[in-house]
Order: C-alpha cells, then structure tokens, then sequence
C-alpha cells in the first residue's frame, strides 16, 4: 500500500512554507533516511527526509520550487515497486492543493485575496480571540478574522497571530532592493512583536577583561582542536550565573511567568538570511570544550542554512555579539518569549587607573544586558550582571569549579 509524503510542520508556530526543490526524481527508489525535497520555514530551509522506503511517485500538481505550501499538503507517495494504481487525493478525502509563487501586488492576487477574504468573514461569526492576540493584531495591523486558532474552540491565541504575521506576505517594495524573503519578515515581526510586548530596560557595566584575553591565549597556546571564542567562554559563565539569579531566565507562556526546564543559551549569528539564534542546550552542566564545539557546530549549520527547527527553538537566555566589528554598547532587543538578553561589545586596550593611582594597560569590554522590567525588576537584573562581571573578571575558578 502507498505511502503518502506531505508537507511536514518544521515548528510549532508553522502553518504554511516556501517549496525548494526536489531532490529526488519521480519514479525513483527512496530509502528510509534519505532527503526527499527541501523547504523553507520562517526560520531556515531544511532537508525533509524519508521515514520510509518505497519508489517516489510525484504527484502531477506537486509544489515547485517558490510555492507556498500549506503544512499537511499531500505531495507524493511511496510505492511498492509496480504499484502503479494510486490515488489522487490524500486519506482523508481532501483534494490537494498548492498555492504557486506569484509576482507580488498582482491584480490576480489582488482579487484572490479579495475574494478569500469576502468569503472567511462570512464564515467567522462568533470567532473568538485572546485580548493580547487581539492587541497584537491590531499592532501588527493583521486582519485575524482570517486566522484559525489552536485554542479551545477554535480561540485564537497570541502565538497563531504570530505565526501568521511572520508567513504574512511582504508589500512591494523597490526595483534596486531584493524582495523581502520569509526568514527577513519572520525577523521583522518578532522583533516588533518583542518592541511592542516588553518593558526593555538595558544596563552597561564597563568591566576589566585582561584575564578573559589571557585564559583564551592559553587556549590558542595549547592548541586545543576547538579553541573557545570570547561568547563560548562567557556563555559558560552566564550559564553559571543564571544558576544563581534565576529570575533573569524565566520566559513568558500565555501571560504566565514560567521557569524553563534548563539553561539553554542561544547565540546570536548574523547569516546570508538574516539573523538566527541557534540555542546550546544545558549549557551549565556542560565542559567548556564541549560547549564550544556545539557553539562551532551550530553557527556553521546556521550560515549554511541547514538549522533545523529544534536548533532555533527553546533558549531561555541570548547572547549577541557586536564587538568584533567595533561596537562597544548597545541595546539588544529581547528574543521573546525570552526575558533578557546579553550584548558583548568590543575588547580594547586602555589606558586604567589602579587604587595604588598607577596607570596601566587594561583589556576593557562593555556589557549591556536588556530585560523586560515586567519579568524582572531592576535589582535582581544588576545583581546578576555583577556576578557575570566578576565571573568574567575572574574567570578561572568558575571554569575550574
């Protein structure tokens, strides 16, 4: 009997996606294990592979590359060899469909959009929406008349409004600037979601980071086969000084205040897509070396676009870097559902006044941690960056510890 192959959902949040390519051919023989096609979320394209083997038959109006696809969607099936009689529909009796690619403010589309619209609202009386869902809405300027919700009865809840901004289409924009691709609106919506659904308040503190400079020269000295980059090693020292401040690591669920499971540290990386945050799982109860080849193993997956899902997702704390292109302060914005994020600036060497009054060359780097003052008040948040500071400071006995 057939196999059928569908559109898999690559995230919680994910309804729909962008088709890549095939990367086998119809008629030929699939294993279990091996790629199929590949598909584009709202965060990274990623390989879909086969849980079964079976000869792939590709369905005459399988998605091409562009399309948007509906998760669920039939698109295959896996046959026995010489099964030839298949169906053209999936289990359930729903036809399959694929929305093609189109060029962007078209008339057609228009007027599809139009008529879909005209045609949902006449079906969505008595709809139900959350009030932060709704507040998002109408912030994001969403029609959410539209969205089917994942709540009880139908109730559409916060995270399916933002879902559906971050797969909302993109407007027209400019013949000389590149269309605006899926991960680009996904970063956009999160990041307006976060400035219009937190209370960001950043602290800087200036600390000395001679000895930081000086254990990484070790590292480099030794020549160790992964030699830990100043975010891997004050990952680890975050890590520790979430363990003692752990209001600073609680994360939002559904207007609640929860305590994460773990410390699970996502770093910051700037890629050809844009900016993703792959996440290091239980990042205090690992080595420093191990840490830091998981850190070297993730930001290669990220550049190369091949992150998968779980990669981008479940981080409870975020450290950025801007310092190796010069920036010495800032203020990031909190990767929400997250409550605190920690911006490294850049390492300098400067001229220090020590208590003795002498006048010595220090390495000095900036640290500015932005959280949401609703989480967080204002004391516990500095107390934990003084224990980082120190921690950083001083960082030999917290490794060796």
């Amino acid at each position: 009997m057939a196999i059928e192959v569908t559109i898999p959902r690559l995230g919680w949040s994910m309804d729909e996606g962008t088709f890549g390519a095939w990367l086998k051919v119809d008629g030929e023989f699939v294993q279990a294990g091996e790629a199929i096609f590949t598909l584009e979320s709202d965060k990274a394209v990623q390989e879909v592979e086969s849980v079964d083997a079976g000869v792939l038959k590709i369905l005459p109006n399988a998605p091409q590359s562009g399309d948007t696809v509906t998760v669920g969607t039939l698109v295959a099936y896996l046959a026995e060899t010489g099964e030839d009689d298949l169906p053209t529909s999936s289990a359930a009796g729903v036809e399959v469909a694929v929305v093609p690619a189109a060029p962007r403010g078209s008339q057609s589309n228009d007027q599809a959009s139009a008529e879909s619209t005209s045609t949902a609202n006449s079906h969505r009386a008595g709809l139900k929406i959350s009030p932060r869902a709704k507040r998002l809405a109408g912030q994001l300027t969403l029609d959410w008349t539209r969205l089917t919700g994942s709540g009880k009865s139908g109730r559409i809840r916060e995270r399916d409004v933002r879902a559906a901004a971050a797969d909302a289409p993109a407007t027209k924009t400019p013949a000389l600037v590149p269309a605006t691709g899926r991960v680009r609106r996904a970063i956009a919506a999160r990041m307006m979601y976060s400035v219009h659904n937190t209370a960001p308040v950043t602290l800087t503190r200036r600390i000395d980071a001679t000895n930081l400079v000086g254990l990484r020269d070790q590292f480099k000295t030794a020549r160790q086969e992964f030699v830990p980059a100043y975010q891997d090693i004050i990952a680890k020292l975050a890590a520790l000084a979430l363990q003692t401040h752990p209001q600073v690591r609680r994360q939002w669920a559904d207007d609640e205040l929860v305590e994460p499971d773990g410390i699970h540290i996502g770093i910051a990386v700037d890629t050809d897509a844009g900016l993703l945050v792959p996440v290091i799982r239980d990042c205090d109860r690992l080595s420093l070396g191990e840490l830091t080849r998981r850190s070297r193993e993730r930001i290669e997956r990220a550049r190369a676009g091949k992150c998968s899902a779980a990669d981008l997702s479940g981080g409870t704390f975020t450290i950025t870097n801007l310092g190796a292109v010069g920036i010495e302060a800032f203020t990031p914005i909190i990767n929400s559902p997250e409550t605190a994020i920690l911006g490294l600036g850049a390492i300098r060497r400067e001229a220090v006044v020590l208590e003795d009054d002498r006048i010595v060359p220090r390495w000095q780097m900036t640290l500015s941690l932005t959280f949401d003052h609703r989480a967080v008040d204002g004391a516990p948040a500095a107390r934990f960056l003084q224990t980082l500071s120190a921690s950083i400071e001083n960082p030999g006995p917290s490794l060796i510890g």
